[in-house]
């Protein structure tokens, strides 16, 4: 599509011409800055920086206890790490000087959520607090507080709370509260020694601008922030007796929306970036939210699928309703004014990754060396040259639960159909498939409700994979726009950054000036469309069969798996 640029120039008559923004993405396993012209959307430069630590999965940094099963931890250091790294690097690539800079903007996954001291320190930075899980901060997927997730669902949906269908019926193991009641229940005393409890999107804005700040969008989605409230003290208490307090002790903050000035760079943080000090920094905002504006997608209708390790689905409305498994709705949650929903795929790219990593024959590596790509690439080719339905497979892409629109990370994948025949191309594609038939669940979900999708823009690591798109084009039976750059969040961050600045009036102008689409759509096949219903039929009779009623068997072979890990003398502590 084209732009209508000099329609959208930045409002500011004192803005140079040079004038840029930086952008920041924190991402699961690694964190990317971009410099981005003001003017026009242009990419500078970029550059991206690997979380030494990783996901902390097995057992804490210097230690060897285990850790339980489930538990998805990340070092805070890490996203400093960013800040110094990243950020210089990616001015030096650009080419600029710092002084063009005139805004920061910054996104981040969520619900990574941390423990600290009133001033911000985290816990685990604390002398004697290094030992604790607890104390560390625990990344969107950690799953280990599902308990906890399903003692407050069940409690809210006894009590009929009015907070509840905002969220699809059931908030999830990865969002605040249940992580928070999960500290309590394990570790009181790390609970007892939290001040703040916050998002990592929040955290970070935090150390860069000096002051705490809460943005709208994680409080809405992850926070249960509903109305202009949270859960009431009654029912927090009715949880645990303990937990009474827990908003007003370590959650409640003045709310601010998104592209709002949080404030100023410190010497510190100026330090670290090389940026000026004083150089207005944006609200913090979700990485998936934050990319709408470089879509284009901040007007009503229009759902954005952010597709990498997860994805993510947002979408603005003018309209107020409940969709069954959405992850939640807020008012100014995705572009200040519209009601904006989220819906969401706990695995995608990591279930393609997993099954290159463990499932990949050697001969298949040793062909993808041999003609120059990667094994996901030479996957995609085979599978690309059969039939739809040829591989006689249908998936369930639950290797990480189920975010949308069951809302429970307690199942597990599913594959049915193999023979002694199955070739791994054909596993890939079914894969590939499932994800595309969870996003086409949830689609159907947000229609049925009465909440319609007009189009669909794809973004993320995975619109470099044009089997994947092609799938998913043929089995939604929709053109997809396609976002025009890899690094989607962080120009997202970086267009907020510039309504912070004051370079435009509202994320919508800078949206439609500064983001970035192809030209040219994925438009689906209608043999493949018609080829595929059969397929999608049979994966909604068996997520309906795992994942509502039909059996419980995938739950309980999570609870033996569990129960193994942990009891058993054999594979007591193993991952």
């Amino acid at each position: 599509m084209s732009l209508n640029v000099s329609a959208n120039k930045p409002d500011s008559k004192n803005m140079s011409p040079d004038a840029v923004v930086v952008g920041i993405d924190f991402g699961t396993l690694s964190g990317r800055a971009v410099v981005v012209r003001v003017d026009d959307g242009t990419e500078l430069g970029s550059a991206r920086y690997v979380y030494p630590h990783g996901v902390i999965t097995d057992h804490l940094p210097g230690r060897s206890e285990p850790l339980e099963p489930e538990t998805a931890l990340q070092h805070p250091e890490d996203y400093l790490g960013v800040l110094r790294n990243a950020v210089p690097a990616a001015l030096r690539a650009a080419g600029v000087d710092p002084a063009q800079v005139i805004g920061v903007g910054t996104d981040f996954t969520s619900c990574t959520v941390l423990p600290t001291t009133s001033d911000g320190t985290p816990l685990c930075l604390l002398p004697g607090w290094e030992g604790r899980p607890h104390a560390w901060p625990k990344l969107w997927r950690h799953h280990a507080a599902q308990p906890e997730a399903d003692e407050i669902n069940a409690l809210a949906a006894r009590r009929e709370e009015s907070w509840l269908p905002r969220y699809g019926g059931r908030i999830s193991s990865e969002w605040q509260f249940a992580k928070a009641l999960q500290v309590l229940r394990d570790d009181p005393q790390t609970y007892d020694r939290t001040e703040r409890w916050i998002e990592a999107a929040d955290w970070i804005v935090w150390r860069l601008c000096g002051h705490e700040t809460r943005n709208v969008a994680t409080a809405g989605y992850k926070g249960i922030h509903q109305d202009g409230a949270w859960p009431t003290k009654d029912f927090l208490a009715a949880l645990d007796p303990r937990f009474t307090d827990f908003v007003e002790d370590k959650l409640d903050h003045p709310l601010s929306q998104l592209g709002e000035r949080a404030g100023g760079l410190t010497a510190e943080a100026a330090d670290w970036t090389g940026l000026p000090e004083g150089v207005p920094v944006a609200i913090g905002n979700i990485d998936a939210h934050v990319t709408a504006a470089t879509a284009q997608t901040t007007a009503p209708g229009r759902m954005l699928a952010i597709m990498g390790t997860s994805t993510c689905h947002v979408m603005n409305s003018e309209v107020l309703a409940e969709v069954p498994g959405m992850c939640g709705m807020a008012l100014g949650g995705v572009t200040p004014g519209m009601w904006g929903y989220e819906a969401g795929q706990s695995g995608v790219g990591d279930i393609f990754a997993w099954f290159v990593d463990t499932h990949v024959p050697p001969a298949y590596h040793h062909e993808a060396t041999e003609r120059g790509m990667s094994v996901h690439d030479l996957l995609s080719d085979k599978a690309a040259e059969a039939a739809v339905g040829e591989h006689g497979l249908v998936a369930l892409d639950w290797h990480s639960g189920n975010r949308s629109v069951l809302v429970d990370h307690s199942l597990s994948g599913v594959l049915v159909g193999m023979t002694l025949a199955t070739r791994p191309e054909e596993v890939y594609r079914a894969l590939v498939e499932a994800t595309a038939f969870g996003t086409r669940t949830i689609i159907e979900a947000f229609t049925e409700a009465g909440v319609p999708v007009h189009d669909l823009t794809i973004g993320g690591g995975l619109v470099r994979n044009p089997f994947v798109l092609q799938v998913y084009a043929d089995v939604l039976d929709r053109p997809l726009r396609v976002v025009d750059t890899e690094h989607s969040c962080a120009v997202g961050a970086a267009i907020h950054a510039a309504v912070a600045a004051g370079a435009y009036r509202d994320i919508h102008s800078a949206s439609e000036a500064m983001g970035r689409v192809r030209e040219a759509t994925v438009d689906p096949d209608p043999r493949r469309v018609a080829a595929y219903d059969p397929l999608f039929t049979i994966y909604g009779e068996l997520h309906d069969h795992f994942g509502r009623g039909g059996s419980d068997s995938l739950r309980r072979l999570r609870a033996l798996r569990g129960t193994a890990l942990t009891t058993d003398p054999v594979t007591e502590g193993k991952r």
